[in-house]
């Protein structure tokens, strides 16, 4: 007869010791710690065309573009993550628990890949949509050209999408994201 090994329950604080001495990011949900696997050259390329894009539409406003070293927490889930890019307008609000860790997103950013595709338009979808001050979700497919625009509306949250050819308006931020001009840019 086998014994079973009880597994492991993190604390936030815990997993933020562990986070900031790691050479990896790692996610937090409900006491477990997940490391976030590396990406293709695809998808860096595209997130930092995701970013550029922004960052120069926004240049001189209010709200600001952070790529994916930028920790946001979900604090109605625990959900602490590191989307791809960020956009905050106004002043960061930070974590009491971390401070290198903003509560109040404006928009976030996934690039998807095939093996994170489901959690990232699912469950990570979920916990994004109970930040109050989150206005939009950006899904930008690697692998082909589509970006899908989660949108929170006065009636609850609506969905956009743009293929080859399209643009999608992002309305939370007053921008637009070229699907043919960022693949291309991004070399996908």
């Amino acid at each position: 007869m086998g014994t079973t090994v009880p597994r492991r329950h993190y604390t936030y604080e815990e997993y933020l010791a562990l986070d900031e001495a790691s050479n990896v990011k790692l996610e937090y949900y409900a006491g477990d710690i997940y490391a976030m696997a590396g990406g293709t050259p695809e998808h860096a390329a595209l997130s930092l065309q995701v970013g550029s894009s922004l960052n120069v539409q926004l240049e001189g406003g209010l709200c600001r573009v952070y790529g994916s070293d930028l920790r946001i927490r979900v604090l109605a889930t625990g959900l602490a993550t590191y989307p791809d890019a960020t956009v905050v307008c106004g002043p960061l609000e930070r974590d009491p628990e971390g401070k290198n860790t903003v509560l109040n997103p404006t928009l976030v950013v996934e690039i998807l890949s095939p093996s994170t595709a489901s959690y990232d338009c699912g469950e990570k979808r979920e916990h994004y949509q109970q930040i109050p001050s989150l206005r939009e979700i950006v899904f930008v497919a690697h692998d082909h050209r589509r970006i899908e625009t989660h949108r929170r509306e006065p009636g609850g949250w609506s969905v956009h999408r743009a293929g080859p050819g399209e643009s999608v308006a992002l309305d939370s931020i007053g921008c637009r994201l070229d699907v043919d001009d960022l693949h291309e840019r991004a070399g996908a």
